[in-house]
């Protein structure tokens, strides 16, 4: 498969109405993903942050926990008539736009310059 976006959606429809029965309510998935947000937050705390996996935490996964946070925003955007892609686009052309100089500009950015993979 083909991993766009697009693809995504689509894929996830299909997932939800043949697995998964039917969408849970926006709200119910809105909910979902704030609970799925804060678990990702626990493993950045312990991981990059300065607290200490419990024992039961050992096998927390990082990409699991992304995953989990972007089915769930991608079911939202399903239900709400969101095209991910699009919105994703425009999203990136509107932060070009705003952000060009500001963050080259940016001495604090400067001094610790490190790039993301």
């Amino acid at each position: 498969m083909d991993y766009t976006l697009e693809n995504c959606q689509k894929f996830v429809d299909n997932w939800i109405h043949d697995i998964g029965i039917r969408y849970f309510s926006e709200l119910t998935n809105t909910a979902i993903l704030m609970e799925e947000v804060g678990e990702l937050a626990r493993i950045m705390a312990r991981q990059y942050g300065e607290q200490s996996f419990k024992e039961n935490e050992k096998d927390l996964d990082l990409g699991e926990e992304m995953a989990d946070i972007l089915f769930v925003l991608i079911c939202l955007a399903n239900q709400t008539g969101v095209e991910l892609e699009e919105a994703f686009k425009k999203n990136l052309e509107k932060k070009t736009r705003r952000d060009k100089e500001r963050h080259s500009g940016n001495p604090k950015l400067q001094k610790n310059r490190v790039s993301g993979t």
